[in-house]
């Protein structure tokens, strides 16, 4: 019995992408197959960036695939494809743009800028073109993490160009005024500036925009979170019972405006001595994981409270760009893989389908 398309499609349907927990037939991953005689080619186009799974996914559907009864050659090339998803009901999309993720905390100091700097470059590195636009207006910090100095060039009226560090691009109120002076602005002139940087930046094809947000959920972020069309957002918290009350009601903000949880990273979750060894839970443990059973929501990850991560952030060389191959890189970039993924659930973006409608008289 010769080799047929629907073997070939049975076969794969029992292969599981060991990043989704998909197989790749349900997931609609599988395009382009062939099957000539004993040959077979297709290609896995993912929907979400893993650079670095690519080589890990073609061996594991090779391997499988030459199993088949009467296969001479398989052939497999696997590549991503980031598509735009919905927003808000009434916000306007924003042009070169696919996707925007808020990176959201309930209160300052749980280390949300480092860990959205982080989570962009580890995006960046599976291949994915990302952006990173810098929402604390009062208290701007993205310029410093990514090592950036200078001022934006503006080619055409009413626009700038976005600043690049470590091949993200960047937008951030701190390119703008001297590093010395306070925003000393009222909460309508705040949300008019960061409208201004979101929609006069020109922004070029990306996949994904990271909003480092505010801290709080106060009138400026809940304004923020009505008028920027967002994708979905990241809650960062600490296992503390005090920022988990805060994380609470940052998830409730989100919610309360339509946008999707994406899920939730715990921060500072253990710190290990590096003389001893010894791990303690400084600031209490399972607080994150208990949220999201609570609240329905994923769990993205936990990350250590460790020195390196905020010296190579204030020197300007965050942690996945400073130490790549490093087992806190790794972390980071599987967290950011487990946000593409989830991205690559939600609805898709179908405005793009429907033409404009003009009337005119004739």
């Amino acid at each position: 019995m010769s080799l047929t398309v629907e073997a070939v499609q049975a076969a794969l349907k029992g292969l599981i992408d060991p990043n989704t927990q998909i197989d790749f037939v349900s997931a609609k991953s599988v395009k382009n197959l062939r099957v000539d005689g004993g040959e077979i080619s297709l290609d896995i186009v993912l929907g979400y960036p893993a650079k670095s799974q690519f080589d890990i996914i073609r061996k594991l559907v090779i391997n499988m695939l030459r199993e088949l009864p009467d296969v001479k050659n398989v052939s497999v090339n696997v590549s991503s494809q980031i598509v735009a998803h919905a927003v808000q009901r009434g916000v306007k999309l924003l042009p070169g743009v696919k996707n925007i993720i808020a990176v959201a905390s309930g209160k300052g100091g749980v280390g949300k800028s480092t860990t959205a700097v982080n989570l962009a470059l580890a995006l960046s590195a599976e291949g994915a073109q990302v952006g990173i636009l810098d929402a604390d207006i009062y208290g701007p910090s993205q310029p410093m993490m990514l090592g950036i100095t200078g001022r934006p060039e503006s080619i055409e009226e009413n626009t700038m160009e976005p600043m690049v560090g470590h091949g993200l691009q960047a937008s951030s109120i701190g390119f703008l005024i001297d590093d010395d002076a306070p925003m000393v602005w009222r909460g309508p002139m705040v949300t008019s500036a960061l409208e201004q940087l979101l929609r006069q930046t020109r922004w070029r094809d990306l996949d994904y925009l990271i909003v480092d947000m505010p801290p709080g959920t106060g009138d400026i972020q809940l304004t923020l979170a009505q008028k920027v069309p967002v994708t979905g957002a990241v809650i960062v918290t600490t296992p503390q019972d005090i920022a988990l009350l805060d994380a609470r009601k940052g998830l409730k903000m989100f919610e309360k405006v339509g946008v999707p949880i994406v899920g939730i990273i715990e921060n500072m979750s253990t710190y290990v001595c590096p003389s001893c060894g010894h791990e303690e839970h400084v600031f209490g443990s399972g607080g994150g994981q208990k949220m999201c059973k609570e609240y329905g929501v994923d769990f993205l990850g936990d990350l250590p409270l460790n020195l390196s991560i905020r010296e190579q952030a204030d020197a300007g060389r965050p942690t996945v760009v400073a130490d790549p191959d490093g087992a806190i890189s790794t972390l980071y970039k599987t967290i950011a893989r487990r946000v593409a993924i989830k991205v690559a659930t939600l609805s898709k973006d179908m405005s793009s389908k429907f033409p404009n409608i003009v009337v005119q008289n004739t």
